[in-house]
This record gives C-alpha cells, sequence and structure tokens, in this order.
C-alpha cells in the first residue's frame, strides 16, 4: 500500500496547537487526520486549528474525520476549527450545511466561494431611530 499524500505538522502553545496538513486528504490519508487530531486530545490539547492553506483535495472522508475529531473535541470542553478549506471541501460543507460545526461561523454563514466579491453590509442604523425599507414603486404583477 503506497504511503499517505499527506503530511503532518503540528505546533503547540500550551493547550492550543496549530496542524497544519499539506497535500491530499482521501480515504487513505483520512486516518492520518483523524490520529493526528486525537493525539492533541490526549496530549490535553484544548483549542485546535487546522490550516488547510496547503491542502489540494480533501473528499468527504476528510469531512468525516473534521467532524469526528470536533465532536471528541467538544466532548472535552475544547474547540477544532478548519481555516482555509480547499474549494472541494468548502463545498462539500456548503452542501451538506455543517461548516457552522467547522468553521466558527453561524449557521448558514460560510464564506463566499473563491472569486465572489462580498458585498459590503450597510451600516446599521443608529439607536432609536427609523430604519427604511424599500417600496417598490410602478406597475407590479
Amino acid at each position: 500500500m503506497p504511503l499517505p499524500q499527506l503530511a503532518v505538522h503540528r505546533h503547540d502553545r500550551r493547550t492550543r496547537a496549530l496542524i497544519t496538513l499539506a497535500g491530499e486528504i482521501d480515504l487513505e490519508s483520512a486516518p492520518l487526520v483523524r490520529v493526528s487530531l486525537e493525539r492533541c486530545l490526549r496530549d490535553g490539547i484544548r483549542a485546535i486549528d487546522v490550516d488547510l492553506t496547503p491542502v489540494v483535495f480533501c473528499d468527504c472522508s476528510g469531512l468525516n474525520a473534521f467532524l469526528h475529531a470536533a465532536q471528541q473535541t467538544t466532548v472535552v470542553g475544547g474547540t477544532l476549527r478548519l481555516h482555509h478549506p480547499p474549494p472541494m471541501l468548502a463545498r462539500i460543507l456548503d452542501l451538506t450545511g455543517c461548516g457552522f460545526l467547522l468553521l466558527g461561523l453561524p449557521f448558514g454563514h460560510l464564506p463566499p466561494p473563491l472569486g465572489d466579491t462580498p458585498a459590503t453590509p450597510a451600516p446599521a442604523p443608529p439607536h432609536g431611530s427609523v430604519q427604511l425599507v424599500p417600496v417598490l414603486s410602478g406597475d407590479v404583477r
């Protein structure tokens, strides 16, 4: 069996760790991800940040490993957050609706796909003022 095409780098700072994954996360390499994240918990790490910037591919087996690790981390009172997921994983997170579990974003608020420019939010009205709502005018059918 060939070696997984995935490198795992871990940098600890007390009870926090930065895990940088580089390469491909698939059926063959997902167990390495799972073991690496479980080892953090065994070592007393309670805040795990996973940098996925150098990951070129991640399928649903990688998502499963991350979800399992997030669940285990939550059980011990910790947090696991993914940072900079590759486009394929971002798409899987969007389709499954579970990005809020791994990205630390409110439910339904995934970042826009690459290439999209987020709209600038309108400033909030001052406290106590009335917010104007645009109304359609003219012939509406």
